[in-house]
């Protein structure tokens, strides 16, 4: 029950009291309901910054292994374009090799080795019986190398026992140069092709010089 006339002076006062304090709760709610849009809105940018910069380090990271290949291309296609190339004549003997510069040419012009130079009278101290053998190359120029194709020959023999193929050029690294060998063909058949190998084993054997003339 209330003591106070409606309209007086008191209960103006106690309305006014209660309208106040709910604007005042009204407030609070809309303070704290921008708060809360606000804290949304600062961690979606967050995330969203956060996404782009891993993007663009991820962009950065790759393109930085991507420009690194490319100098290091251009550094061996420069290191190789410098690089002189000379040729010897070489015969194999089973215990030793001799490598043969400035022999004297004889029929079509291609270098014979002496007896001397073959050492056939040559023996190992414990006078086991020697087996003498020797090889010849033929080199043909290919791209920034040579196909180098040997020939196994045993003494007395016309036909070669072994014949074989491979690819071989120079580098210059920090250490000085470096001899890179890719092996081709045996006996005058493609080796197997490596599964992960850029390099077309079928295409280089074509510059292979067999015995009997043959191709592959």
């Amino acid at each position: 029950m209330s003591y106070l006339a409606p309209g007086s002076p008191e209960n103006i006062a106690l309305a006014q009291h209660v309208n106040g304090r709910l604007r005042a709760e009204s407030r609070i709610i809309a303070a704290r309901a921008f708060l809360f849009r606000a804290l949304g809105a600062g961690a979606f940018a967050a995330l969203a910054g956060i996404g782009i910069g891993a993007a663009s380090y991820g962009y950065s990271y790759v393109t930085e292994y991507s420009s690194a290949a490319e100098r290091i291309a251009t550094a061996l296609q420069t290191a190789l374009s410098d690089v002189t190339l000379k040729t010897k004549g070489e015969v194999t003997l089973t215990d030793n090799t001799l490598k043969l510069e400035g022999l004297p040419k004889q029929g079509g012009g291609a270098p014979t080795p002496t007896q001397a130079q073959l050492g056939t009278d040559a023996s190992p101290a414990s006078k086991a019986p020697v087996n003498t053998t020797f090889t010849v190359f033929k080199q043909v120029p290919y791209l920034d190398g040579q196909i180098v194709s040997g020939w196994n020959f045993r003494a007395n023999e016309d036909r070669p026992f072994q014949q074989y193929c491979y690819f071989s050029r120079r580098t210059n690294e920090a250490k000085g140069q470096v001899e890179i060998k890719i092996d081709v063909a045996m006996d005058g058949k493609v080796l197997p092709q490596a599964q992960k190998s850029d390099v077309n084993l079928s295409v280089l054997a074509q510059n292979c010089v067999w015995h009997d003339g043959k191709s592959l």
